[in-house]
């Protein structure tokens, strides 16, 4: 199967989201935007394959979903569990926020994108240690 990501075919539908980005959008964006998010680059409206989710993040092969009240319509969900399913395949880490979420508690939702996106750090046993570190 070919995996295609920024299909020129959805070029039009790709520019036509980003003009008509909601609010949550444009406030998530904000935050993200220009490496801001720990360093790591978020695209706006990428596609992969035949779905373009709303934020994609290629370092950590996730993408970012906002979702407003109209994906609760049980046509939606269906639509959106196949583009979950599509892009877990790709090995892509799906994320869904809702819109009132991001737009209430922003802080909330950065923290846990932060937890998904960075691997945990963990505590050295004793008797270990940092071997790359400065020599003494």
């Amino acid at each position: 199967m070919i995996f295609t990501r920024n299909d020129p075919t959805l070029k039009q539908r790709r520019r036509e989201l980003k003009r008509n980005q909601t609010d949550a959008e444009k406030a998530f964006r904000k935050r993200v935007r220009d490496r801001q998010f720990y360093g790591v680059r978020f695209f706006r409206q990428f596609s992969i394959g035949p779905y373009v989710p709303d934020f994609y993040c290629p370092t950590v092969k996730t993408a970012i979903e906002l979702d407003g009240g109209q994906h609760n319509q049980s046509e939606n969900k269906e639509y959106e569990e196949a583009r979950s399913e599509y892009l877990k395949t790709q090995g892509i880490n799906v994320i869904r926020f809702w819109n009132h979420e991001v737009l209430i508690d922003m802080q909330s939702v950065l923290n846990q994108l932060h937890m998904k996106v960075t691997p945990p750090v963990l505590p050295f046993r004793k008797g270990e240690g940092n071997t790359t570190g400065p020599k003494k």
